[in-house]
């Protein structure tokens, strides 16, 4: 049983190799990707911890007003069955 797998494992790695192949080469021959360091760079850590506060405070925001309306919401009452 264990041959099995053994075999399809090689066969699929014979079959998928010349396609692993031909995408490393064409991922060579392309322009550098987004995230090179050639972009230089785009944001500062003052910015980064000015918009994690903000977030920070938005979402303390939703979760009190969130927490208010549980909290003031009357329960709907249950209609009884008509016969």
């Amino acid at each position: 049983m264990i041959n099995k797998y053994v075999a399809m494992g090689l066969g699929a790695l014979i079959i998928l190799a010349p396609v692993a192949a031909s995408a490393q080469a064409t991922t060579d021959t392309t322009a550098p990707s987004m995230a090179s360091p050639a972009t230089g760079h785009t944001g500062s850590h003052r910015g980064h911890v000015r918009r994690k506060g903000n977030t920070a405070a938005h979402r303390a925001r939703a979760s009190a007003h969130h927490m208010h309306k549980m909290r003031t919401a009357p329960a709907a009452p249950a209609e009884a069955p008509k016969s």
